[in-house]
């Protein structure tokens, strides 16, 4: 039997929605565990293999950590990796009256996980997804980060305001746990 999966996030709304998204028949127990891991800068990518290998230190198996970012276009990428304070310190509210003077509110939303197998000397995997959209002023609850100003591109509602049946088939979240997905599935039937 193959050990757990553990999901370093202290997140239970993530966990919930990433139980879901890989479903009933994904070929390992996922289980969380909170865990404190340096809050880094840099690169999405570097951010989560660091991440991941922080997390493998402390766990010492097999592993997945997630980075999610927020990337306005009309500000080269910004806020980027750096959406969680910028959402703790402006609301998502703020995130909208940042693009004021810009014509441009189109953004993408982008979701890494980071995989470690579990053993000493293992490399980190990547697996990312990302939805285009826009940044609209916020509609739908306010209680998951910044869904309620976030519209993905196709739909006149943001991922607020959508059952989350639905926003599970679109999310950036969804098309990286997607190839996750198929990455285990894969090394199951090999």
């Amino acid at each position: 039997m193959s050990k757990p999966l553990t999901f370093v996030t202290g997140n239970a709304k993530k966990l919930e929605e990433v139980i879901a998204i890989l479903g009933s028949n994904f070929p390992r127990e996922v289980v969380s565990q909170k865990v404190d891991l340096p809050e880094l800068q840099g690169e999405i990518d570097d951010i989560c293999m660091k991440k991941c290998q922080a997390a493998y230190e402390i766990i010492k198996g097999p592993c997945i950590v997630e980075d999610t970012c927020l990337c306005f276009n009309s500000l080269g990428g910004l806020p980027g990796p750096y959406i969680k304070w910028f959402l703790d310190k402006l609301a998502p509210e703020g995130l909208y009256k940042l693009l004021t003077g810009f014509e441009d509110k189109s953004a993408q939303a982008v979701c890494t996980f980071a995989y470690h197998p579990g053993n000493e000397g293992d490399k980190v995997i990547l697996f990312e997804g990302r939805t285009d959209g826009e940044i609209v002023m916020p509609r739908g609850p306010r209680d998951f980060g910044w869904d309620a100003c976030f519209q993905p591109a196709g739909y006149q509602q943001t991922y607020a305001e959508m059952p989350k049946s639905e926003k599970n088939k679109i999310s950036h979240r969804y098309r990286a746990l997607d190839s996750l997905k198929r990455h285990f599935f894969a090394a199951t039937n090999s």
